[in-house]
């Protein structure tokens, strides 16, 4: 009786675990259920309260600000989840839109050939983030602010020598501007709105990121390196070139967001981007992120940019004081945290 006991036990056990997941288990171990409703909740919110937020003009004003956000929040997502940061995401933006700018409108070079080039750079500057992360062991944290730092100083420094002032005019009169233009500045006309090009690259970006984290090899190796590195180490992983893409990845979306930002107002500043990198990290972590890596999702990072996006405008069309704006950041970062917590210990997900 002794040795059988234990059986029937075991097998419960196993009944217990090959039983399908309910519905509600399964959709909380879903990393973007959260932003997904909270995104509802406040579109129903500025909705109600104000009169412009469900405009053409309004939507087409909060989606725009939440493209922008959100190419950029959906590469640090990826990054995140492979156990690194990014501060340099932010000033990357600027950098590039500068390049194009001096290059262009000081130097005579080609539009396209300037667009090469800033693209170049910026990947180069990931990998160089990338390198210094593995070779040395240094938290990507540290290693990234460190360029966050020198990108914003020859940010700077650079523009001020080269043109006497701190940002890039007169783009608009560069041969080819209006051919470039319309793959990062143009727009369209969808329900009444007009509809920029970035919200496009926005959807397209999400859509590759989700598939390439659920479907493909490389989105199993990004979430290995993430969880237990070591480990995916010893299982064959390719550890530097995972992270060395990652770090890319987010350089080359600093780059597009600098072009649609460029080609969009056809002027930029040496500051543009700085400061955003915090935001691409909130819209990451309330998108279902973790910040110890190994778990999150390319849909939630949107849906957390589309809540930012929705909040900046909608508390300017509810004319409120805009300084609530930060304050809804800290407390919508803090709540998101607590939350995904909570959610992953109820659906029994291990970080």
């Amino acid at each position: 009786m002794t040795r059988t006991a234990p059986a029937v036990t075991d097998e419960r056990m196993i009944d217990e675990r090959l039983k399908p997941a309910g519905l509600i288990i399964t959709l909380l171990r879903r990393p973007e259920v959260g932003a997904a409703v909270a995104a509802l909740a406040i579109f129903i919110f500025f909705s109600v309260s104000t009169q412009a937020f469900l405009t053409p003009a309004g939507m087409a004003t909060w989606l725009y600000s939440a493209s922008l956000f959100g190419i950029m929040a959906v590469a640090v997502a990826l990054l995140m989840i492979g156990g690194e940061f990014d501060l340099s995401a932010g000033a990357m933006v600027g950098t590039t839109g500068l390049i194009v700018g001096i290059v262009t409108t000081e130097w005579g070079v080609t539009i396209w050939l300037a667009l090469v080039i800033a693209l170049a750079i910026a990947l180069a500057i990931g990998a160089a983030n990338a390198f210094v992360v593995m070779k040395t062991g240094l938290p990507s944290f540290i290693v990234t602010l460190a360029t966050f730092f020198i990108l914003q100083g020859v940010n700077l420094a650079v523009t001020k020598i080269i043109t006497g002032t701190v940002s890039i005019q007169g783009m608009s009169a560069v041969p080819g501007f209006d051919a470039v233009k319309v793959f990062f500045g143009s727009s369209f006309a969808l329900f009444g709105m007009d509809v920029k090009i970035s919200i496009v690259w926005w959807i397209a970006i999400t859509a590759l990121a989700t598939w390439i984290l659920l479907r493909t090899r490389s989105g199993n190796w990004i979430f290995a390196v993430g969880g237990q590195i070591e480990s995916s180490r010893q299982v064959g992983v390719p550890v530097m070139k995972v992270k060395m893409g990652l770090f890319m990845t987010t350089a080359g979306a600093g780059w597009l967001v600098g072009m649609l930002q460029l080609f969009d107002v056809s002027t930029v500043q040496a500051t543009t981007g700085i400061g955003q990198e915090f935001i691409y990290i909130i819209c990451a972590v309330v998108g279902g992120c973790l910040l110890t890596g190994g778990y999150g999702s390319a849909i939630g990072a949107a849906l957390g940019a589309l809540i930012y996006g929705m909040t900046l405008q909608g508390i300017v069309f509810a004319q409120w004081d805009n300084n609530w704006l930060k304050a809804f950041l800290g407390g919508m970062l803090l709540l998101a945290v607590l939350v995904n917590l909570y959610v992953r210990r109820q659906a029994g997900v291990r970080s």
